[in-house]
């Protein structure tokens, strides 16, 4: 393990550190950087770099910005391994944090660039909202880049910060924007460090939810957020986000009732069904969906089940349906379709195929 820029005495206590951790990030390093020296923030800083393995020139980039950003007053850390394959993005956040002194962590990717505002803006949230994870808007590059993915990042209400946690798109703040205090980390913490196919940040977001936490999004646009096909986020299968979200629901949500009913009798809806344990599939009283074909079958019966006699589940028009709802389709069309009927019981596991298929790929494109 190699680190450096360890002062020698004790200094000024460090309020914030940004936490960086880089892989193979040459291309977008100097971008990245600037950003850091370009804060306005008027308490100390510090930049706590970790390098998992990188094989190109970024440790050289990096040498070369700590001379300018300790000229500015920002003491750089600088650790890192060069192990033939690189650990992770869990281990990586970990690794960083531990070397770190901030009072306040602030989360940043290699890839990104921070507006100049950002670390002020969001201590001064972190100060008001000790045990929350504070986020913030973003402006995607390639601007056209994953819109309606972005819309939803930028147009969430607070309230919706909470309500809107099972969805396909994650977190509702999203892991690049995130700033918290290293107490509340620490109490949350650590991050999952089992490497590639690890969604370290849903489960950090989902224990910060059990635990009580937060969740405050600071509504100015202080990220540069970029997509690109080499983003480490592209690891995730599907299928594991699947597991990791039915798994919440069935621990934070279903609970609550005795019964309910899945919006969408087709492949999603058939989905969601498979996947619960028996003693959730038992509280389904009922599919709804709008399209008469489904509605006319009259029923669904799971042909895999070890049942028997093998539960047949009615396939009602919406209208005729009870709440509480799990909804399992996009959420355009659910507020199109559901007026005022279902009011807060409601659970929405919505697709977003922009999200999916242009953002993550494979990975976190959670139904």
């Amino acid at each position: 393990m190699l680190h450096s820029g360890v002062p020698a005495t004790p200094g000024p206590r460090v309020i914030v550190s940004i936490i960086l951790p880089v892989h193979n990030a040459e291309q977008w390093l100097d971008e990245c950087l600037q950003s850091v020296l370009q804060q306005d923030f008027e308490g100390t800083m510090e930049l706590s770099i970790f390098n998992d393995a990188s094989k190109d020139k970024s440790m050289t980039i990096i040498e070369k910005w700590k001379v300018k950003l300790e000229g500015s007053g920002i003491l750089v850390v600088i650790g890192g391994h060069d192990s033939p394959s690189p650990r992770g993005v869990g281990y990586s956040k970990n690794q960083a944090i531990a070397q770190s002194s901030g009072s306040y962590l602030c989360f940043l990717d290699s890839d990104d660039v921070m507006m100049p505002q950002r670390v002020r803006l969001q201590h001064e949230a972190a100060v008001q909202h000790p045990t929350s994870i504070i986020g913030c808007q973003v402006r995607r590059d390639p601007p056209n880049s994953t819109e309606r993915y972005t819309r939803w990042i930028n147009q969430l209400a607070s309230n919706q910060l909470l309500t809107q946690v099972f969805t396909s798109h994650g977190p509702t703040v999203i892991m690049p924007t995130w700033f918290c205090s290293r107490a509340w980390f620490s109490h949350v913490g650590p991050f999952d460090e089992g490497g590639q196919g690890v969604p370290e940040d849903l489960l950090f977001f989902y224990e910060n939810l059990r635990k009580g936490g937060g969740i405050f999004r600071v509504d100015h646009s202080l990220l540069l957020y970029r997509y690109h096909l080499h983003a480490a986020t592209h690891s995730v299968l599907e299928t594991t986000i699947w597991t990791h979200r039915v798994h919440f629901l069935e621990e934070q949500a279903l609970p609550r009732w005795a019964s309910f009913t899945i919006w969408n009798a087709g492949k999603q809806g058939r989905r969601l069904y498979r996947s619960l344990t028996a003693a959730s599939q038992h509280k389904v009283v009922a599919f709804c969906d709008v399209d008469e074909n489904k509605i006319r079958k009259g029923f669904y019966c799971y042909e895999d089940t070890q049942e028997r006699p093998k539960p047949r589940i009615p396939i009602l028009h919406f209208r005729a349906a009870q709440p509480p709802f799990v909804i399992c389709v996009k959420l355009g069309q659910v507020s199109e379709a559901r007026g005022d009927q279902t009011g807060r019981q409601m659970v929405t596991l919505q697709r977003c195929e922009d999200h999916c298929s242009k953002n993550r790929g494979p990975h976190r494109g959670r139904v």
